[in-house]
């Protein structure tokens, strides 16, 4: 687009030139410097471009159809401009594993003055556009500002107008423009960035915490504690190791090392299949428990510790061994991105990440349920007074977190729960570890020994919902 001062003195007297460079084809006609009018051009599907007038202005060849407002016109002579020119740019690359342009296309428009803010816009007409199961977005090129080193596609400045299988980008700049096509649903810039420090002060608050109750039990209540206890601290581990690893990994994303980012992206898979295995261990010893199922069995943590840490293994090993961890591009509607160390196969990522989760939610509900009737219908000796109102909330909301239900909300992240159900993990998940540490602790005061397997087993079943120690 820098060259069009010496297209123009090749055109001599002439006022319009048909520009062909390679496949790059478009038109430049020179600007009046009196009496500015509209003008229309048209690219037709052979990339061949064509002046249009009012008498031929819908034409059945014509592809996509350019508009300058006489406004335009006007602004560009009043700053020196003395053409209109317009280049097609085919055979466009993707712009990530989401997002393409239409056609593979991008239109550049240049008047030879820095144009902006027109009242009447520039209209860039495309026919025959097919958005099923896309978003298709008017974007312009905006080589200012960058992000991460990287020029980047705005939708500042145009708008996107929808009807009859065409699109118009109504756009008030000049600069390169196409139709971003994105096979997925994004959210906005301002969500994603709300979303983001949730995100960083629970898991940094979560980390402590965690860290907290590790402390304390390792150094002061190792010697006293049960089975429960000792699950509930791998899954302390297994939390803490999850959270520490999402807080670094753009970092080491960023570090452009593909060697460093499959560790992290390994690292980061197992310690949440190990946290979704350590949410089932703890559904299955409360199971044990309240249906007084014995659990002195030989090398009983030991076998738990295994399954636990191991399976995990196993499901990383395969995907190691299968290269299925690489770079991925998370980005917004403002095209905004970042990289992080992951699962790019989605495919993958349903199969393996989603599937494991739904075996360990529907065994964790299971309980969950279970649980609460049992809590629920067996009698008191004491009266229900507030405080044993309260201590039955709080065992609930405590098992609710304890077993990770709250990770279910992935399965409700569609169509308009989209956002509402991003915010409600967001906030449940990365503060869990806090929400787990007031659980532990507050629990352990309840009954700060081993319940006694002597005790009845409504008793029992109180204990068990209501302290780590059972």
């Amino acid at each position: 687009m820098k060259n069009m001062s010496s297209i123009l003195e090749l055109m001599g007297n002439a006022s319009v030139a048909a520009i062909k460079m390679g496949n790059i084809t478009g038109v430049i006609s020179k600007l009046p410097q009196q009496n500015q009018t509209i003008m229309d051009f048209g690219f037709e599907s052979s990339g061949d471009v064509q002046i249009l007038k009012a008498n031929n202005s819908v034409m059945t060849d014509i592809k996509q159809t350019i508009h300058f407002p006489k406004e335009s016109s006007e602004v560009a002579v009043e700053r020196n401009g003395t053409y209109a020119a317009v280049l097609l740019f085919p055979e466009i690359e993707r712009l990530n594993k989401t997002s393409s342009f239409f056609n593979n296309e991008m239109l550049g428009i240049e008047m030879g003055a820095k144009i902006s803010n027109l009242s009447e816009t520039i209209d860039i007409h495309f026919s025959n556009v097919n958005t099923t199961e896309v978003n298709a977005t008017c974007v312009s090129w905006d080589g200012t500002s960058k992000e991460g080193g990287k020029e980047k596609w705005i939708p500042d400045g145009c708008l996107t107008n929808e009807a009859n299988g065409s699109i118009t980008c109504q756009c008030s700049h000049l600069t390169f423009f196409a139709i971003l096509m994105s096979s997925d649903e994004k959210i906005s810039s301002s969500d994603l960035k709300i979303l983001t420090q949730i995100t960083k002060a629970g898991c940094g608050m979560s980390m402590f915490f965690l860290g907290v109750a590790l402390f304390m039990h390792f150094l002061i209540r190792k010697n006293k504690a049960s089975q429960a206890v000792k699950i509930l601290m791998n899954l302390f581990v297994a939390l803490f190791i999850l959270n520490f690893c999402f807080l670094i990994n753009e970092s080491i994303a960023n570090l452009k090392i593909f060697v460093a980012c499959v560790a992290m992206a390994a690292v980061l898979h197992y310690s949440m299949l190990a946290t979704f295995t350590w949410f089932f261990m703890q559904a299955l010893h409360l199971y044990f428990n309240l249906h007084k199922i014995s659990t002195d069995v030989k090398f009983y943590m030991h076998k738990i510790c295994i399954t636990g840490w191991g399976i995990p293994i196993v499901v990383v090993v395969g995907l190691l061994a299968s290269r299925k961890y690489n770079y991925i591009e998370v980005s917004d509607d403002n095209g905004t991105s970042v990289n992080m160390c992951w699962i790019p196969d989605s495919a993958i990522h349903l199969g393996v990440n989603i599937g494991y989760y739904s075996i360990v939610f529907m065994f964790t509900v299971t309980v969950f349920i279970v649980t609460v009737v049992q809590i629920t219908h067996f009698p008191s000796k004491k009266a229900k007074t507030q405080d044993s109102t309260k201590k039955r909330v709080f065992s609930l909301l405590g098992l609710f977190s304890l077993l990770g239900i709250t990770w279910g909300c992935a399965f409700f992240s569609y169509g308009p729960l989209l956002l509402p159900s991003y915010y409600i993990f967001t906030i449940f998940n990365s503060f869990q570890g806090f929400f787990l540490f007031i659980y532990y602790y507050f629990s352990s005061r309840i009954i700060p020994e081993d319940t006694d397997k002597t005790k009845s087993s409504n008793q029992a079943t109180q204990n068990v919902c209501t302290s780590p120690y059972g």
